[in-house]
């Protein structure tokens, strides 16, 4: 199997555990916190960040990086792009065209997991 395509299948693995974490405390923090959405999502997303930034550095990319703070910081970086992108798609989904939030986020997450891939693969754990 393609090199390239297996760590893009480990990093879709990776990402849906990144989902349950995302919108688990979206879900969360909105719905039982009645925090504002953006919020929730954002913090959904943050912790989202950490477990798929362990699990892609073991797992994904197989990463023995010692400078661990300054990978964490790349993946942090894409991340945050991916954040703007995530927020930027929920906002032009959910209020603009008013699809469902929840709906909207998976949409943001499918482009967002494209772009993250990406990133990552060419800059993070390059």
């Amino acid at each position: 199997m393609n090199e390239l395509f297996l760590k893009f299948l480990k990093f879709g693995v990776v990402g849906a555990s990144g989902v349950v974490v995302d919108f688990g405390i979206t879900w969360i923090c909105r719905e039982k916190l009645r925090l504002n959405q953006y919020l929730a999502n954002s913090l959904g997303f943050a912790l989202a960040v950490v477990n798929n930034y362990v699990l892609n550095r073991i797992w994904t990319f197989n990463s023995e990086d010692p400078a661990i703070a300054t990978q964490f910081g790349k993946f942090l970086i894409a991340a945050m792009i991916g954040l703007a992108i995530n927020n930027g798609i929920i906002y032009v989904l959910n209020e603009r065209f008013k699809v469902p939030f929840y709906v909207s986020k998976l949409i943001a997450t499918g482009v967002v997991t494209i772009w993250n891939f990406w990133a990552n693969y060419t800059y993070t754990f390059k």
